[in-house]
């Protein structure tokens, strides 16, 4: 019998204001996100393509099999890889850290 998924929200504090953080388990996967005032910190599940298309800001950080991101505080010192020409315009770049795309993203 399969275990059940799990779905956590809960209020994530910053020095840059309050967001949301999100995790997702359940067996064989998981993800995780940032909610931020203005877009999204997210891991590598999320397809930036999408996220142009209909102009919203995300930023992507992404784990390895090794060290998956599995809660959101892991988004934090992840390195973003990719960004939506959203958050390119809020100064998001690939090479930061998910702290300062959340930054960039209040």
């Amino acid at each position: 019998m399969a275990i059940a998924p799990t779905v956590q929200h809960r209020p994530l504090s910053t020095p840059y204001g309050d967001m949301i953080g999100c995790s997702y388990r359940w067996e064989g996967g998981q993800y995780c996100s940032i909610q931020t005032p203005r877009g999204v910190v997210g891991c590598g599940i999320f397809d930036i393509a999408v996220a142009n298309e209909f102009d919203m800001a995300f930023a992507i950080a992404k784990g390895t099999p090794a060290h998956p991101l599995r809660e959101p505080e892991d988004l934090l010192d992840a390195t973003i890889v990719a960004a939506s020409h959203a958050a390119a315009r809020l100064g998001v770049t690939p090479g930061m850290t998910g702290r300062e795309a959340v930054a960039k993203m209040t």
